[in-house]
């Protein structure tokens, strides 16, 4: 279920975990992506690059047809040195990944995972732990109101200092037995926590990338539960339904001559995707070319079936919202529960073409799939995605659609049940048409 995978996706690598055992609980063959393939005609694989992308495929005959995402959302991320005391506190030093609504993090109970790497015989390869902490260990506190009367005109919090979370006191290292043998100190208690969580010594840890998540659970709500309050609905709300697309494109009987379909999901998308895991690189383009050499299609071949493939981009979009009409557009807006977002931009903020839009629009028509348009107020240009960034060097038609929400980047956020269905249903009959 969607909400299961939110729970075990709490970063950009659980975001993939989850993938995967989704992947291989289908029958999903997994690659390496430096190795030699053998693949099968309308055979179903997947590839993890690196630990926070992964890229499922099932193999066609002629043709192409690609759903991408992206596993990051926005958050604190704990740095190197992460140890800070204060006062008697102990707090983590932290920066701020991509931009999330700040206030939103605090008074929350929030927990981290992450990969931890560490020590090994070969300096090039580095043992490697996945680390979730599942309970939760943090919180960022607010300013009692006595202290700060005009806190409800807007208070522009610090990253550096406002955004730390508090993790407990210097008295719980003072106590006996508080870790174990070994000495803890204000200048080692994080470094020393994480070894205990994953079962190492503290100095074999070389480094590590651990995320700060919010530990609510999704919540449905509404009278009638129409709606999902939730974590990280940007962009689960994608990956698992691309995941889930492509799990159920497998499962049917092959057509004559069917396209390869991709469900890729990327990371780094909520800083620019401009990194070797991210959508703005030759990765996707790298797998194409695996594929095709494995299943002995040339290169012309390849080419051909960019030139008349087809690529959604989906990730989520604005809902809405009931005290803030102003600042959409008066008639191009989108509730909750009224389908799939067809984002359009003329600006190619969002991948505008009419031919795409019109064939898409056609495949939810047929299969009564609710959609509607959306553009920006025109004042107000909103944010990017990955489908200008990929089809302008993968050139193919393309369309961005995705759940409208509200309270984007926030800690939580809020989208309507039906959305979610419509969008799974969209993309898996995009697959299979």
């Amino acid at each position: 279920m969607f909400t299961e995978y939110i729970k075990k996706a709490v970063s950009p690598y659980h975001t993939v975990l989850a993938a995967k055992e989704m992947l291989d609980a289908a029958g999903f063959e997994e690659l390496k992506m430096s190795g030699e393939w053998t693949l099968k005609k309308n055979g179903s694989y997947y590839v993890i690059p690196f630990k926070s992308a992964v890229f499922a495929f099932t193999v066609g005959e002629k043709g192409l047809r690609i759903a991408a995402a992206h596993t990051d959302f926005p958050c604190p991320h704990v740095k190197p040195k992460a140890e800070l005391e204060s006062r008697g506190y102990l707090r983590l030093n932290t920066e701020i990944y991509g931009g999330p609504i700040l206030n939103t993090w605090l008074d929350r109970p929030l927990s981290m995972a992450g990969r931890v790497l560490l020590k090994s015989k070969n300096v090039f390869a580095p043992r490697e732990k996945m680390i979730d902490f599942a309970r939760p260990m943090l919180t960022i506190p607010n300013l009692a109101i006595h202290y700060n009367r005009d806190v409800n005109k807007g208070v522009e919090l610090s990253k550096q200092n406002d955004m730390l979370p508090l993790i407990g006191m210097t008295e719980i290292l003072e106590q006996p037995g508080a870790g174990s043998e070994d000495t803890v100190s204000k200048d080692n208690y994080f470094l020393k926590l994480v070894a205990d969580e994953i079962g190492e010594k503290p100095e074999d840890i070389l480094d590590f990338d651990i995320y700060i998540y919010n530990y609510d659970e999704p919540a449905l709500i509404g009278m009638r539960k129409e709606m999902l309050s939730s974590p990280r609905l940007d962009n689960l709300t994608s990956c698992y339904a691309c995941v889930s697309a492509i799990i159920e494109a497998a499962k049917r009987k092959k057509k004559a001559a069917a396209p390869t379909k991709i469900a890729a999901l990327f990371d780094n998308e909520e800083i620019g995707s401009g990194t070797k895991q991210g959508a703005d690189s030759a990765l996707l383009r790298q797998l194409l070319n695996k594929i095709y050499s494995a299943t002995k299609r040339s290169e012309i071949e390849l080419e051909n079936d960019i030139s008349e493939g087809f690529l959604i981009s989906a990730d989520v979009a604005h809902a809405l919202h009931p005290a803030k009409g102003e600042k959409y557009d008066p008639v191009n807006n989108m509730r909750m529960n009224e389908g799939v977002t067809f984002k359009l931009s003329a600006n190619q903020r969002y991948s505008y073409d009419a031919v795409a839009v019109a064939s898409l629009q056609q495949l939810c028509e047929k299969h009564n799939i609710r959609y509607k348009k959306f553009v920006n107020n025109s004042d107000m240009p909103g944010g990017g995605t990955l489908g200008p960034i990929i089809s302008s060097w993968l050139p193919m038609k393309t369309v961005d659609i995705g759940v409208p929400i509200l309270a984007m980047h926030s800690a939580r956020e809020l989208m309507g049940v039906q959305d979610q269905q419509a969008l799974e249903k969209l993309i898996e009959v995009f697959f299979e048409e």
